[in-house]
C-alpha cells in the first residue's frame, strides 16, 4: 500500500493567536477518493493518537508549536512515517491522506507545505509577513508598519517621515497592535497619545518570526478596532547553545544574545539598540538629533509537557529637539520652513510586559492566560518664536528662546494593564468552538494645556479652543466573546459569533456580531465573504480635553468583505475582493461642521486636534483589491496589489465629502531576487493617487499672516501623484568562520519631489507644499557570532 500524505500549513493567521498553540485538521481516502474511517494517526514521541471518523476526518487541535512526524496505519497493515511538518502557533495545518490501491509500497510520506491557507475562522483579508521578507525589503527600513504599507488597501500617512497605517481609508487611530499576546496602544517612537503611529518601531525586526496583518472583518476574539489588526510573533531565543549578533541598520546599532534554560527546556532572547546619529552631528536639518533606545526581550519555559510560560518585554525610550538654531541657514528657504519659527522639546517613553501561561488539555482542547502591562510617557513642550513678530536675523536664538511664549506643554502618562483568558475547544454540533474574555484597567493622568488655544485653519478667528488639561483618573474595559467554526458540508465552513464589551469611562455597552463563509470550489480556488460590527471607544485623550467630550459614544464600522482566492502551487497566491465600510457615530467637532476626526490622527501637532467634539460623524469607504504574492522559494519572493476605492465622510453638516484618507489608486510592489548564496537584490515601487487637500482662503490668510482655509472647498483638490521607487542590494561576507550581512539601499532613488499637502508659511506669508524624503540612503549590517 502506498499512502500520499499532502499537508499544507499556514503562518500564523488565527484569530488573535487566542491560545498560543497550532493544530493539524486531516482527512484520509482511499484510492478512489472515497472517506477512509478507522485510520489510526499518531503524534511520534507522544501519546496523542486519533482515529478517522466515518467522514475520514481526524483533528489535532492544540499541538505546541513546533517539528512533529507522523504515524498512520490503516486496518491490517504496518505504520507508515511522515517527514517533518512543523506546527507553528496560531497555525491551522490542513492534512490530506490519500489511501491507493493494494499492492504499491512507499515507506516513507510526502510532505507539502504551503503558507497561504488561512484557517478556518479567517475568511477574508488576511496576509502574512515572514522575517525574511521584512528584513531585506526595499523601503521598509526593517520596520514592520512601514512594511504593510505595501499590502493591499494600505497607504502611506501623512509623510514619509511616519509610519502611520492608514487602511481601507481610515484613520491611524482605528488599528490595533498584537506582539505574543500583548496587546500594545502603540509601537512606535516618538509618538503621542493621539495617534497610533510615529516615525520608526520599536520592535527589534530580527526579532519578529512572523506578522498577520488583517484589513477587515476580522472575527469575534480581536478587540474592537474600526479597520484592521496587526499582530506579531517574535521568535524563540536558541535551545542549544548560546548565540550572538551585531546589527547596524536604520533604526540604530545594536545587538542580540541568546540561549536556553535548563538544558533546553527553554529559551531567553535580548535586543538592545541605540540610534547612532547625534554621535557624528548635533543637526539633521531639523534643528536636532533624534535619539532612541530599544529594548525587545523574550523567556519561555516548558513546565511540563502540558505547561508552558513565557514572559515579553519591549520598551522604548527617545528624544529630540526640533526648531530653530544660532547656526541654522538663513537661505532663501529659510523663511519657508514653519519649523525656524519654533522650539520643540520632546521626550517620550513606553513599555509593555506580559506573561502568558498556556495549558493544553488533550483532545479538550487549550487555554492561554495573559497578564499585561503598558505604559508611555509623553514630555514636550512648544514655543512660537514669531507670535510676537518677526524677529530681526541678528537676534541671539538662545534669547528668543526664552521670551518667546509656550503655545503647548505636555507631561502626562497612560497606563493598561489587562488580564485575559482564552479557550480554544471542540464541542459536537459547534465544532471548533472559541471563547474568552478580558478585564483591562487604565490609569490616566493628564497635564497638558494650550494656552492660547489653537490657530486653526478651520478658524476665522485666531486663538480657538485654549485648553489646560489637568486630570488623574482611572478606568475600566471589560469584554467576553464566544465564536463557533464548523463545516455545513464538505466544501462550505461557516464561522459565526460574537463579543459584548463596556466601555465604563463613557459608561456605554456594545455588542459585535461577526459571521463568515467560505466555499472550495476547487482543491485551488475559494470564494469567501465576512461581516462584521466594531466599535471602538476614542482616545482618552480626545475624552478629557472638553467637558462635553464625556458625552461621545463609541463609534461604529460595519464590515462587509468577498472575494476569491486562487492558489496554484504552494507559493503563489492571487486575490481579488471588495469591500464597504460603513461608519456611525464618528466624533465630529460642533464648532467647524465640516471638520471629522476621521480625517485627523497621522500628525505631532496635537494641540490641533483637540477640540470640542459630538458623535454625529457618519462615513463610507468601499473598494477593490488585486493582490499576487509569490513567497521565498529558492531565488525570488515578491507581491504586487492594486487597490480602486473610494472614501467618503461627513462632519456635523452631514455633507459626504473626500476624507483626508482618500486615495481612488493605489499600486505596490515589491519583489526580491537571490542570485547566489552571496548576492540578492530588492526593490520596492509605490503609486497614489495625490493626497486631498483643501486650498487656503488667500487673501484671509494673508490678512492674519496664517493658513485658513476656504470652507467652500474641503478637500476638493489633490496634491500631484505620489511616486517612489526603492532599491537594496545585499552582500554576504565571511568573517571568523560567521556570515556578515553588508546591505546598501535608497529610498526613493528617483529623487522625485513628493508633496504630503501645503502648508501657510507664516514669514513669507505665503502657501508652501510639504515635501517628503527626496532620496535617502540606507546602510546596514549583521554579523552572527
Amino acid at each position: 500500500m502506498r499512502f500520499f500524505l499532502i499537508c499544507s500549513l499556514a503562518l500564523p493567521l488565527a484569530a488573535q493567536d487566542t491560545t498560543g498553540v497550532g493544530g493539524l485538521l486531516g482527512s484520509v481516502t482511499n484510492s478512489q477518493g472515497q472517506p477512509a474511517p478507522q485510520v489510526k494517526v499518531c503524534v511520534v514521541d507522544s501519546t496523542r493518537c486519533t482515529t478517522s471518523d466515518d467522514r475520514g476526518l481526524f483533528r489535532f487541535p492544540d499541538l505546541r508549536a513546533g517539528d512533529y512526524q507522523l504515524d498512520i496505519t490503516a486496518a491490517g497493515q504496518a505504520a507508515i512515517r511522515s517527514s517533518v511538518v512543523s506546527v507553528r502557533a496560531g497555525l491551522e495545518g490542513k492534512v490530506e491522506v490519500v489511501l491507493p490501491a493494494l499492492g504499491t509500497v512507499q515507506q516513507s510520506l510526502t510532505v507539502t507545505e504551503s503558507v497561504f491557507v488561512a484557517p478556518e475562522e479567517i475568511k477574508s483579508s488576511s496576509y502574512v509577513i515572514q522575517s525574511e521578507e521584512l528584513f531585506k525589503a526595499a523601503g521598509s527600513r526593517q520596520d514592520v508598519s512601514r512594511y504593510v504599507q505595501l499590502l493591499p488597501g494600505v497607504a502611506l500617512g501623512a509623510n514619509d517621515f511616519r509610519n502611520d497605517i492608514i487602511v481601507r481609508g481610515g484613520s491611524p487611530l482605528e488599528n490595533l497592535f498584537i506582539v505574543d499576546n500583548i496587546e500594545i496602544p502603540n509601537i512606535n517612537a516618538f509618538a503621542n497619545f493621539a495617534s497610533a503611529g510615529g516615525t520608526t518601531s520599536i520592535l527589534d525586526a530580527q526579532l519578529i518570526r512572523d506578522v498577520t496583518f488583517l484589513t477587515g472583518g476580522q472575527p469575534a476574539p480581536f478587540i474592537n478596532r474600526a479597520s484592521s489588526v496587526l499582530q506579531v510573533a517574535q521568535v524563540e531565543g536558541a535551545r542549544d547553545k548560546f548565540r550572538g549578533r551585531i546589527t547596524v541598520g536604520d533604526p540604530g546599532i545594536g545587538g542580540i544574545i541568546e540561549g536556553p534554560i535548563n538544558k533546553g527546556k527553554g529559551s531567553w532572547i535580548l535586543s538592545a539598540r541605540r540610534s547612532y546619529l547625534d554621535l557624528f552631528t548635533k543637526d539633521i536639518g531639523i534643528g536636532g538629533v533624534p535619539i532612541l533606545y530599544t529594548y525587545n526581550a523574550k523567556v519561555l519555559y516548558d513546565l511540563s509537557p502540558r505547561d508552558r510560560v513565557w514572559g515579553v518585554s519591549i520598551s522604548g525610550s527617545d528624544d529630540i529637539r526640533l526648531g530653530l538654531r544660532q547656526d541654522t541657514k538663513r537661505d532663501a528657504k529659510f523663511a519657508e520652513e514653519e519649523l525656524n519659527n519654533l522650539d520643540i522639546r520632546y521626550g517620550g517613553w513606553r513599555t509593555a510586559n506580559g506573561f502568558n501561561w498556556q495549558r493544553t488539555y488533550g483532545a479538550r482542547g487549550v487555554g492561554l492566560l495573559g497578564i499585561s502591562h503598558s505604559e508611555a510617557r509623553v514630555d514636550q513642550t512648544v514655543r512660537d518664536l514669531i507670535r510676537n513678530g518677526i524677529p530681526p536675523a541678528t537676534v541671539n536664538v538662545d534669547e528668543l528662546i526664552a521670551r518667546s511664549p509656550t503655545v503647548f506643554r505636555e507631561k502626562s502618562r497612560e497606563g493598561e494593564t489587562t488580564i485575559k483568558y482564552d479557550f480554544t475547544g471542540y464541542v459536537p454540533g459547534l465544532e471548533k468552538l472559541q471563547a474568552g474574555g478580558s478585564f483591562k484597567m487604565f490609569r490616566v493622568n493628564y497635564n497638558a494645556a494650550s494656552p492660547f488655544g489653537s490657530e486653526s485653519p478651520y478658524s476665522r478667528v485666531r486663538d480657538v479652543n485654549p485648553f489646560d488639561v489637568r486630570q488623574d483618573f482611572s478606568a475600566r474595559q471589560s469584554s467576553a466573546y464566544v465564536q463557533s467554526t464548523k463545516n455545513l458540508t464538505k466544501r462550505l465552513n461557516l464561522t459565526w459569533g460574537g463579543r459584548i464589551d463596556n466601555y465604563q469611562f463613557i459608561s456605554r455597552t456594545r455588542f459585535s456580531p461577526r459571521a463568515g463563509l467560505s466555499y472550495r470550489i476547487t482543491d485551488k480556488l475559494s470564494w469567501r465573504a465576512s461581516f462584521g460590527t466594531y466599535f471602538q471607544q476614542p482616545q482618552f485623550l480626545f475624552l478629557a480635553a472638553f467637558p462635553q467630550n464625556r458625552n461621545l459614544t463609541p463609534f461604529q464600522s460595519q464590515h462587509y468583505v468577498t472575494g476569491f482566492t486562487y492558489i496554484p502551487n504552494a507559493t503563489l497566491r492571487f486575490t481579488v475582493e471588495a469591500y464597504q465600510k460603513d461608519y456611525k457615530d464618528y466624533p465630529v467637532s460642533t464648532q467647524f461642521p465640516t471638520l471629522s476626526l476621521a480625517s485627523v490622527g497621522d500628525t505631532f501637532q496635537v494641540r490641533d486636534i483637540l477640540f470640542p467634539l459630538t458623535s454625529a460623524g457618519r462615513g463610507r469607504a468601499r473598494g477593490v483589491e488585486f493582490f499576487a504574492e509569490k513567497k521565498w522559494g529558492s531565488r525570488w519572493f515578491g507581491n504586487a496589489n492594486l487597490s480602486l476605492s473610494r472614501s467618503r465622510q461627513a462632519g456635523l453638516d452631514g455633507v459626504q465629502r473626500p476624507s483626508t484618507y482618500d486615495f481612488p489608486v493605489i499600486f505596490n510592489s515589491v519583489g526580491g531576487y537571490r542570485l547566489n548564496k552571496k548576492w540578492e537584490f530588492s526593490a520596492r515601487t509605490t503609486v497614489t493617487s495625490g493626497r486631498p487637500y483643501t486650498p487656503f482662503d488667500t487673501p484671509l490668510s494673508t490678512q492674519q499672516r496664517r493658513g485658513i482655509f476656504d470652507l467652500t472647498q474641503i478637500n476638493t483638490l489633490r496634491v500631484p501623484a505620489y511616486v517612489r521607487i526603492d532599491v537594496r542590494v545585499d552582500r554576504t561576507f565571511t568573517f571568523r568562520d560567521k556570515p556578515l550581512l553588508v546591505f546598501l539601499g535608497a529610498q526613493n532613488v528617483i529623487n522625485r519631489t513628493n508633496l504630503s499637502g501645503y502648508q501657510w508659511a507664516r514669514q513669507a506669508n505665503r502657501p508652501i507644499g510639504n515635501e517628503q524624503i527626496g532620496l535617502f540612503p540606507i546602510i546596514g549590517l549583521n554579523w552572527i557570532f
